[in-house]
């Protein structure tokens, strides 16, 4: 509201916010920018079912007291898994939830052996919802606080909570969403808390909206009366739903979409919310694809790069496993400022915005580990807290950051709900397997000497014995050109002749030894790397 109300006055500009969709027949994109600079990426894949924020009846397969957890059928491939604390709606647990503050760790209290099985014995049915997909080798994570989002609203079936989110910070608007959501024809076994997008809105968009969320329970109460389990009761919509939903607010200046039948579909959908909010769609058919002409494409090409660069000169380097996610912060090409204190604040502020930026684009999660450049002032450590921090708010996964610590390292966590860019879009390369290296030729010409003296030792009772060694023509080239004296060495010490034979089909890691007569195999490395 302060921000409306300045810019109103000139005094604060508008910053320029688009969502620009591209939408193809095996892929659907969306990105937000503001004043052209990329804030938000989604990407969604009919080929790859999203189950996040769906609903299931399931089954309980198994009680685990010792891991405090259980897991329940709900005819995925792999069994969901929730928390014992996750099994019970608690209202407290709701709203913290939804006001984006993690759940306090008051009400995860530990569950006596046998205890659960009381309420929920193995074979018992369920009703969750996905709040984490599956992720690796890992099945999804579910909760019973079911939580339904619509427009302005939050529908929480099984709660008697009323309330507004807590970032609606204005005390007269907050007065005001109170007074309205109090009026609202709400059913007592169902709670409802308002989202920020409901700031300004008229109290009949609320009453739309209801209508609207009340027909979602009637799904999802008829498939619990009515469908066995493991059963889906209710699915989140498309991407591009979603979107309209949760990202087409006032601040937004256009949605412009490249395909016509879902500009159409955005049109009809919006129409629902305002006439102004329809306005803003516009279809896009310019002659280069829509991300390429709004600049997306290349600063999307940078999120998939390991090295980030900074304006400054500065760069960062991103690096990520199952379970952390590493950043370094260099000074690169900076030049500096008045001080050496002074230059390294200034990289590890632009760092930190640009950090925050990545992980949401990105969709990383876990644990976050940040090195940034040592500072030894305490104040310009907390500055640099305070500043990610900052930067953070805009991101709507949960995040928890700690202070500095004493060796220069910021450590964080941020909300996983779903697999990460890099993870969705890549798969490991079949040649190094993911490792991103292979082993260099000196190791190999090693490996293979050892490897020979093996195959001789082990077939010593057969006497001569020559041998053939087929390699990768890297391997060769090495041999031939480095190590041909060596070679001739071990053939007279272990008496015997060894023929190398180069063969391209054959992975830089592998190698064959077969009898140099009779063809006969007597090691092949494949299987050991297999």
């Amino acid at each position: 509201m302060l921000d409306k109300f300045l810019q109103m006055l000139g005094l604060r500009k508008k910053v320029k916010r688009e969502i620009i969709v591209n939408a193809e027949s095996l892929e659907t994109r969306v990105a937000v920018l503001e004043e052209g600079h990329l804030e938000e990426y989604f990407i969604e894949r009919p080929s790859e079912e999203r189950i996040v924020g769906s609903v299931y009846k399931g089954r309980i397969q198994n009680l685990e007291d010792g891991l405090q957890a259980a897991f329940v059928d709900i005819g995925l491939k792999k069994n969901a898994f929730i928390h014992y604390w996750d099994m019970i709606p608690e209202d407290a647990a709701r709203l913290e939830a939804e006001e984006g503050v993690q759940p306090g760790r008051n009400r995860r209290k530990k569950m006596q052996p046998g205890e659960m099985a009381k309420l929920y014995p193995p074979g018992s049915e369920i009703i969750v919802q996905v709040s984490k997909g599956a992720i690796s080798t890992k099945g999804p994570r579910v909760t019973a606080n079911l939580s339904i989002p619509g427009r302005y609203l939050v529908m929480m079936p099984g709660s008697k909570l009323k309330g507004v989110s807590r970032k609606v910070s204005d005390p007269e608007e907050r007065d005001r969403l109170k007074k309205v959501l109090a009026r609202l024809p709400i059913p007592t076994n169902l709670g409802f808390i308002i989202r920020t997008a409901g700031v300004g809105t008229r109290p009949t968009s609320f009453v739309q909206d209801l209508r609207g969320l009340l027909d979602v329970w009637q799904q999802i109460e008829n498939g619990i009366k009515n469908s066995p389990a493991p059963a889906l009761l209710y699915r989140e919509p498309d991407l591009v739903e979603r979107v309209v939903r949760d990202y087409l607010t006032e601040d937004i200046d256009r949605v412009v979409i490249d395909d016509r039948d879902t500009f159409d579909r955005t049109r009809d959908l919006t129409s629902r919310i305002s006439r102004g909010a329809r306005n803003k769609i516009k279809l896009y058919d310019g002659p280069t694809p829509i991300f390429e002409h709004f600049d997306a494409e290349r600063q999307l090409n940078n999120v998939y790069r390991r090295k980030v660069w900074l304006k400054s000169g500065a760069y960062l380097y991103f690096d990520e496993t199952e379970a952390l996610v590493a950043v370094d912060v260099n000074t690169g090409r900076h030049k500096g400022g008045q001080t050496q204190e002074d230059s390294i604040l200034e990289v590890n502020i632009e760092a930190a915005i640009e950090i925050a930026r990545q992980l949401r684009l990105r969709n990383v999660g876990g644990l976050v580990v940040i090195d940034f450049i040592d500072m030894k002032s305490r104040k310009n450590q907390a500055t640099l807290h305070h500043t990610l921090k900052e930067a953070l708010r805009k991101d709507k996964a949960r995040t928890n950051v700690l202070p500095v610590s004493a060796l220069g390292l910021i450590e964080m966590t941020r909300q996983r709900m779903e697999e990460s860019l890099r993870a969705a879009s890549f798969s490991d390369c079949p040649y190094c397997h993911g490792r991103g290296k292979v082993l260099s030729t000196l190791s190999m010409s090693v490996r293979i000497q050892r490897r020979i003296i093996e195959v001789l030792k082990r077939n010593a009772h057969r006497g001569d014995l020559p041998l053939r060694i087929s390699v990768n023509p890297m391997i060769m080239d090495r041999l031939r050109r480095e190590d041909e004296q060596v070679l001739i060495d071990l053939e007279r010490r272990c008496g015997t002749q060894l023929t190398f034979v180069s063969d391209a089909n054959i992975h830089i890691e592998d190698f064959r030894i077969t009898h140099g007569t009779t063809g006969e195999l007597l090691y092949d490395a494949s299987q050991d790397n297999n």
